[in-house]
């Protein structure tokens, strides 16, 4: 990988790193002194009093710049220190820090130029080295550089590896919000089409009864008191299912789910319909029992072609129709026909946005168009395998 990924440095992580750069320098050029002929340093070595310190201060200030500019401050200071010995760190962490990139090229151009300058500085000052250690002058710049090269290699792959591990731990973050925020999305999806299921139906039926009471002035005193009740009853039912979804949404330790709607239920759906003042017939063919699933859909489509009949259709008769058998399709029909009273209901579009979404997760198919006496027919497919038979299947 060639790519430098190298954090910025903060302030003291800076400073901390030139004063140990400084610090590996000083045993190099007190060494140096030690080695230096006697009565040297007054009189001829002035380039290790003066100059030798102030050019390892320049390498280290030029340090600061080394990962704007990583080649030429390493490349300039990997030379430059060859002449100063107080330098030696400073050279040292140039060459530390360039391999960091692990880029080999750049690597080898300085290294080379560290080790060939180093040659030439030995003779800054007038030290005879022993015959038996002139390998030092060789073997010790090549040591110092590979092992510079190899602590900046290893430093670069514990960067790489840290960026990765934060790459991954930054997608998955982002993964997990995108998974959350889907999952909240199909949870108001599915609020919202249990609300729509269970309500819908009741403030329908308590809608066209008061509608009924509004426009027919002339009713019997017994007849406005039937309606009244079956307001004030059908208002009281839609507070209990209400409470019964808020209960299931709410997962409220040790509360038992309230049994779900079915295929058996449906009579009493019509019964309802037809005790609230709509002319509704049921016409039902069906061989045998469905499972859980099928029969939950059945009736949430009878119970929204009943609201939809009910909100925008009022006075008009309604025919209910299912046919159908195990190892076949179960078959849907909601018919009515012209509304009697004009009026302008409120209208949402999710009702029927909903059962298509649930026939889609049952396999089925749905289908509604207005009808040639400008009636509306609302029509469904389930499927009805041969293992659907179980309840709960």
């Amino acid at each position: 990988m060639n790519e430098d990924i190298a954090p910025r440095l903060r302030g003291w992580q800076q400073v901390w790193r030139l004063l140990a750069a400084a610090a590996l320098g000083i045993p190099f050029w007190l060494s140096t002194g030690v080695l230096l002929p006697r009565g040297c340093v007054p009189d001829t070595c002035t380039w290790f009093a003066i100059g030798d310190p102030l050019l390892a201060l320049g390498c280290l200030t030029a340090l600061v710049w080394r990962r704007r500019f990583p080649f030429v401050i390493a490349l300039t200071v990997a030379i430059a220190s060859a002449a100063s010995t107080l330098a030696t760190g400073a050279g040292f962490l140039a060459l530390c820090s360039l391999a960091t990139r692990r880029r080999p090229l750049e690597i080898g151009i300085v290294s080379l130029a560290y080790v060939t300058a180093s040659q030439f500085g030995n003779q800054l000052y007038p030290i005879q080295d022993p015959p038996d250690v002139l390998w030092a002058d060789l073997g010790v710049p090549v040591l110092s550089a590979g092992t510079a090269v190899a602590i900046g290699i290893a430093v670069g792959a514990r960067r790489v590896e840290v960026r990765s591990l934060r790459d991954r731990a930054d997608s998955a973050e982002r993964e997990q919000a995108a998974r959350a925020t889907q999952a909240r999305t199909l949870e108001r999806n599915r609020i919202a089409r249990e609300m729509h299921d269970v309500l819908a139906h009741r403030i329908s039926l308590v809608a066209m009864q008061a509608g009924v009471l509004d426009h027919r002035r002339d009713l019997p005193v017994e007849e406005n008191r039937e309606l009244v009740r079956g307001i004030a009853e059908a208002s009281h039912q839609a507070l209990e299912e209400l409470r019964d979804v808020l209960g299931v949404l709410r997962t409220e330790p040790g509360r038992v789910e309230p049994p779900q709607p079915s295929l058996d239920r449906i009579p009493g759906l019509v019964a309802e319909s037809r005790a609230s003042g709509l002319d509704v017939t049921l016409t039902n063919t069906v061989q045998g029992d469905p499972s859980d699933v099928v029969g939950r859909t059945c009736y949430r489509i009878v119970q929204e072609g009943l609201t939809n009949a009910a909100k925008h259709a009022p006075g008009s008769s309604v025919h209910v129709t299912l046919h159908g058998a195990q190892g076949d399709d179960l078959r849907i029909s909601v018919r009515n026909s012209a509304a009697t009273t004009v009026t302008r209901p409120p209208t949402s579009g999710f009702g029927l946005l909903g059962l298509t979404e649930r026939l889609a997760l049952a396999g089925g198919s749905l289908d509604h168009h207005p009808t040639r006496d400008n009636g509306y027919l609302l029509t469904a497919q389930l499927p009805w395998p041969h293992h659907s038979n179980e309840k709960g299947s």
